[in-house]
């Protein structure tokens, strides 16, 4: 399966718009499905927790992998989730710890099972301690990995908030988000923050002060209904109105 450096925009956002429009489980697996076809690559995974600490996930792991990750107990031992748990920038699997033991034997595995020797994960924080990871995975060279994940990130991270915001509208119970529009100067200071950089770096690259780069951040995470500025930054990918 050939890997989609150059992605073809027009059906890339005729894909997004599926999956905004998701109204079951049963749409958003397959648009996992359908992402992973546009893209070439062997895996295209969404695994969340929701507020009341119940776990879902739609993906195209095989159904033998995914029972086998719960038999042995993976969970505790994964470097994907331990590495992610506590990040917001996405993280190539290169660049996780698979010092341990039982990490290699977890990795050989999951190769063995089709998962890929390449990955890429997106950690995503939602309301009320929600936690969920969106990850890609492939069978290639580390070349041909960097090649894929460096064209193809900014486009990733859009849609691993998109498939986040579809689950969050179908958890049941969950009231409906209150929109208002972002002020320029409140969507650039969210694009720096989401960028990766500090709140000073952000305030010198806006030639503004520190203070009045907060007030821009608080005005903007009241707007979005955030608990915190990561989930203000998240809220405003997932929604289009931040492109990293």
């Amino acid at each position: 399966m050939a890997l989609g450096y150059l992605a073809n925009t027009p059906r890339l956002d005729a894909l997004i718009e599926g999956l905004e429009s998701a109204d079951s489980l049963e749409r958003l697996q397959a648009a996992s499905v359908a992402f992973r076809d546009f893209y070439g690559i062997n895996h295209v995974v969404y695994h969340w927790v929701n507020s009341a600490g119940e776990q879902y996930g739609c993906g195209t792991y095989d159904d033998v992998w995914v029972d086998r990750y719960l038999e042995k107990g993976y969970l505790r031992v994964d470097p994907v989730i331990q590495g992610c748990y506590q990040k917001f920038h996405p993280i190539d699997w290169k660049r996780l710890d698979w010092s341990s033991k039982a990490a290699r034997a977890f990795l050989q595995d999951a190769i063995a099972h089709g998962v890929g020797n390449q990955g890429f994960s997106i950690p995503i924080r939602g309301p009320n301690g929600q936690y969920a990871l969106f990850t890609v995975s492939h069978i290639c060279s580390d070349e041909d990995w960097e090649e894929f994940t460096t064209t193809n990130r900014r486009d990733l991270i859009l849609i691993a908030h998109c498939f986040n915001q579809v689950a969050l509208q179908l958890e049941p119970g969950r009231a409906p988000d209150q929109g208002q529009p972002l002020s320029p100067r409140e969507v650039e200071a969210m694009t720096m923050l989401a960028i990766g950089l500090s709140r000073a770096q952000a305030a010198d690259k806006l030639q503004i002060s520190e203070h009045t780069l907060r007030v821009y951040v608080e005005s903007a995470r009241f707007k979005l209904g955030a608990l915190n500025t990561t989930h203000a930054v998240a809220r405003a990918l997932s929604r289009g109105l931040i492109v990293v």
